[in-house]
């Protein structure tokens, strides 16, 4: 598992949505969706990759410590991702940056010679496009 996502969407009905990220053969991901499909509780299993076009993004929390040159660096490069800066010190930057994962990945990649201190992220989560609902 890459990735695991859970949260309630549906407070109502006590229903909450998991998206599970996994890389597989085509037989494999076939096992996965089968085995949860079983559990009693799940309403349905589909596989977004395949059977729809789908949205996905992820959060994270990105810590960055530096003065001078690498602060402004930092800085500059967070505008270019459209990452906001939630907390700040005189030494240290937290980022909020969401995208897909790649988005993600680079962006971490950009500053871990600027000071990257630490990285919390979500996981991703997912929905299928258009009007109709899971």
């Amino acid at each position: 598992i890459e990735s695991l996502t859970v949260g309630e969407v549906d407070q109502s009905e006590h229903t909450s949505r998991i998206t599970v990220v996994t890389a597989g053969t085509p037989m494999v991901i076939e096992q996965i969706k089968a085995q949860l499909d079983r559990l009693v509780p799940v309403h349905k299993v589909m596989d977004l990759t395949v059977e729809a076009n789908s949205v996905e993004r992820e959060m994270a929390l990105v810590k960055v410590a530096g003065t001078g040159e690498r602060r402004v660096e930092a800085l500059r490069l967070s505008d270019a991702f459209r990452a906001r800066v939630i907390d700040t010190t005189h030494t240290s930057f937290v980022f909020e940056v969401t995208g897909t994962p790649s988005k993600i990945d680079a962006f971490i990649g950009l500053m871990r010679p600027l000071g990257l201190v630490d990285v919390s992220r979500t996981g991703v989560v997912a929905i299928a496009r258009g009007p109709e609902a899971m």
